[in-house]
């Protein structure tokens, strides 16, 4: 992710957060290793300053085998700026459409309260995937919204507060702006498009999240949510993160379908990604905006 204009834009009132080639900047033979090159991003001040180094995220050589990450993109959050506890958010937006393309509007907590992720929870308003409609995964024409919760990682029962919602018809998700909401108070939950009454995931705060994930017969594992209320970790502020991703080996693209050209279990997934670059970015946008995710409004009441 690069702080770059290329890659998240304001054009007539719209965000946009774009995917390019990151041989477009660099060069191809930079990328591939053929002249060794490192791409550093660690920033030298606060404003430019690397906000994670997870998996190697600040500093990325190629040569000796090893290739920089082929596609750049934008993630904007509003970690120091602007977090919020219960209320409602409407966010209006336009997914992409290409290939292995992943935009995501979610939330994270702005105090890990209750422990490093998923302890403290996540909330997953939107999640889509940029293939065809024809993709058996769920491809543009559908999104999922999904909280994430659990003592630790990687006991982090998600499936138990995951719901889809799929556009019938052959419409998709590209073809023009939607509402994405999220209702939250202390006894309930629920994310909804275009209608609070077309509700996508709806959760009840009628049980501890601790019961809900059934470690309450396991001695040998500490309630990181013990004496708070039942809707717990989703009882402090979060934040806002909108962010479009592109591959990944965490198992949101199913290795073996429609044609995928990397395995999540390879070690040498990125270079199989990109071995494939021509045949992945033919079906993105990459001179107009279609390929981006599109925010319109933003609009949040407490």
């Amino acid at each position: 992710y690069i702080n770059n204009r290329t890659n998240s834009f304001v054009r007539d009132n719209v965000l946009y957060l774009k995917p390019t080639l990151t041989s477009d900047r660099l060069g191809v033979q930079q990328v591939s290793g053929a002249i060794p090159t490192t791409l550093d991003i660690w920033g030298g001040n606060p404003s430019d300053s690397c906000t994670s180094n997870a998996f190697y995220g600040c500093s990325r050589s190629s040569g000796g085998g090893n290739i920089i990450n082929p596609i750049q993109s934008a993630r904007l959050r509003t970690a120091t700026t602007f977090s919020f506890k219960y209320g409602r958010l409407e966010v209006e937006a336009k997914m992409p459409k290409g290939d292995w393309i992943w935009p995501a509007i979610w939330l994270l907590p702005e105090e890990n309260a209750y422990g490093l992720w998923p302890a403290s929870g996540e909330i997953d308003l939107v999640e889509s995937r940029g293939n065809d409609v024809s993709y058996s995964a769920g491809g543009v024409n559908c999104f999922g919204s999904t909280l994430h919760w659990g003592p630790y990682w990687p006991d982090d029962p998600y499936a138990l507060t995951h719901a889809e919602y799929c556009l019938s018809n052959g419409k998709t998700l590209n073809d023009d702006f939607h509402t994405y909401g999220l209702v939250w108070n202390e006894n309930e939950m629920y994310t909804y498009i275009d209608s609070p009454s077309n509700r996508v995931l709806d959760l009840k705060m009628d049980q501890s999240f601790w019961e809900r994930g059934g470690w309450s017969k396991n001695p040998n594992l500490a309630n990181p949510w013990e004496g708070q209320g039942k809707n717990a970790p989703f009882d402090q502020k979060f934040f806002l993160i909108f962010n479009v991703a592109v591959g990944g080996v965490a198992g949101y693209f199913p290795d073996g379908v429609g044609n995928k050209p990397w395995s999540d279990t390879s070690s040498n997934a990125a270079s199989q990604f990109y071995a494939q670059i021509d045949t992945v970015t033919k079906t993105w946008d990459l001179v107009g905006t279609e390929s981006a995710m599109a925010i319109r409004s933003v609009k949040v009441w407490q």
